[in-house]
């Protein structure tokens, strides 16, 4: 135990933490490199031809868990599903990196991180509600934590390929993503037999694990009404997330767009000295808190394992030069230019900030139902649009280019990451606490496919964005995009009690 948690979690902590590296920092680079002009490096696409790429890959990255789940459940496990998945992602951003040579290699990298990707995420969030008995309270408790694993990954990620990408070179910000996604691999890989009879191969696992069998006992006795009333539940929290992730997911496409064309990016004077100041302890102490739970994982487990923590130290030596490295080169240049990527890194910030906060909240001061839960997430993400909107309220209708203070970006991003905190940790625990165990790698998928829909429909409606603000303007296009959601945290209010009563004690 560390922390009050199974050893296991911090390993998988690790593990979604470097993929997690990969996709974000690989994520914060595609909407920027496609739209950049052809002298800058680009491609110089238009922000609708970008915005549809990017709802094509976003939506078939969380599409393809579906089949990755059944996969696993069916024939190969968890574990194996999670190495191969993360070897063929290893593979995508290699490929990704020589975009330069031809551009089909970034196509075949896209295709390969969507397949690799659909083996590694369901699976791995799966194993981690197999840690704990389905009536532990502290099974809310780890997924935050874990999920501040996956935030610090994002959050490093979007950081340093970023910034590598976009001021040195894309490629190398692509090819950066893959070293650490290949750390992931190997420190899981050396781990692996922390986790006993979880995530085997179905038929040994069942014959290895106890626990595992009695656990299928007591689901057999659950009456059928009470199982279909709890998947009735999973399914409406899934729909409800659709309307989450639409306006959330609009991170990675027109709030990028927002970020390059209407945010004012260049500050001279004492901005771009506390810039540099902010900008420094921001890459600096997220380093610092992950290097301590490394530290107590390695405590705990390097006699056993020792080359799991080998090698995320060898990868944390790295993050530290090239963390050093970033703010030595800000400081040694007089101008300062926020890259765009940078304003993407907020969101996994506040939630490497507030996650534990959060948790604690869950647990000792006020621990509502899921469905309120969610309701709050909903509301939180439309009032991070109607900070937009307001912050949007004097470009001109129609203008290409404009200078809003970045302020409005920041509070939008606060706001989006609080909801988030109340709604997806959540969701991933609540789909784990009232699946049938049989099921559990399928409902995971079908929680990505919702994910998968929203953020196919993101990208679409991200599309829109000059359309829309050439016909109205750009307040009204974030204001469209805040209505949704609230209108969806109203309803699931109104649905609460009727929810809360299907759970059937679980809650």
């Amino acid at each position: 135990m560390i922390m009050g948690h199974p050893a296991g979690l911090f390993v998988l902590f690790f593990t979604e933490m470097w993929e997690r590296f990969s996709y974000y920092g690989m994520r914060a680079l595609l909407t920027v490199f496609l739209i950049t002009e052809i002298a800058k490096g680009g491609w110089e696409w238009t922000n609708a031809d970008a915005m549809q790429l990017y709802a094509w890959y976003t939506g078939l990255v969380y599409l393809t868990p579906l089949l990755g789940g059944i996969l696993a459940d069916k024939f190969i496990g968890f574990r194996k599903a999670i190495l191969l998945g993360a070897l063929i992602m290893t593979l995508g951003h290699l490929s990704m990196a020589f975009e330069g040579i031809s551009s089909n290699f970034f196509y075949a990298g896209l295709v390969m991180m969507i397949l690799g990707n659909g083996l590694f995420k369901p699976n791995i969030s799966s194993m981690v509600g197999n840690l704990y008995p389905d009536s532990s309270s502290k099974k809310d408790a780890g997924y935050t934590i874990f999920y501040m694993g996956i935030n610090a990954g994002a959050f490093l990620g979007m950081l340093l390929c970023g910034y590598i990408g976009e001021k040195i070179g894309w490629h190398y910000g692509f090819g950066l993503a893959g070293v650490f996604m290949l750390f992931g691999m190997l420190q899981f890989y050396f781990g692996r037999k922390i986790f006993g009879a979880i995530g085997e191969q179905p038929k040994k696992q069942l014959e290895m694990d106890v626990k595992k069998a009695v656990d299928q006992e007591v689901e057999e006795d659950t009456p059928k009404h009470i199982v279909r009333d709890r998947l009735v539940v999973v399914g409406v929290l899934m729909f409800a997330s659709l309307f989450f992730f639409f306006a959330f997911e609009q991170a990675g496409g027109s709030m990028t767009v927002f970020a390059k064309d209407y945010t004012q990016r260049v500050l001279e004077g004492n901005s771009g000295i506390i810039f540099k100041w902010v900008d420094a302890l921001l890459t600096i102490f997220p380093i610092i808190i992950v290097s301590y739970v490394l530290y107590s994982l390695g405590k705990k487990i390097i006699k056993k394992y020792p080359l799991t923590i080998v090698f995320t130290a060898i990868s944390f030596v790295i993050i530290w030069i090239l963390g050093g490295w970033k703010v030595y080169r800000e400081f040694s240049i007089e101008q300062t230019e926020v890259t765009v990527s940078w304003f993407q890194i907020l969101n996994s910030f506040f939630i490497i900030t507030l996650a534990s906060s959060f948790s604690k909240m869950w647990e000792k001061v006020w621990n509502p139902s899921g469905p309120i839960k969610f309701a709050m997430g909903l509301a939180l993400v439309g009032v991070g649009f109607v900070a937009l909107a307001i912050g949007s309220n004097s470009i001109p209708q129609g203008a290409t280019s404009a200078s809003v203070s970045m302020i409005w970006l920041i509070l939008a991003y606060f706001f989006h990451t609080t909801g988030e905190l109340c709604l997806s940790p959540v969701g991933l625990s609540y789909v784990s606490k009232l699946s049938p165990k049989r099921l559990a790698g399928l409902l995971f998928g079908l929680w990505f496919t919702a994910s998968a829909i929203a953020n196919f429909i993101a990208g679409m409606t991200g599309s829109y964005i000059d359309k829309i603000s050439h016909t109205y303007s750009m307040s009204v296009f974030f204001l469209i995009i805040a209505a949704i959601p609230i209108f969806a945290a109203v309803a699931l209010l109104l649905l609460n009690p009727k929810l809360k009563k299907m759970m059937h004690g679980i809650n």
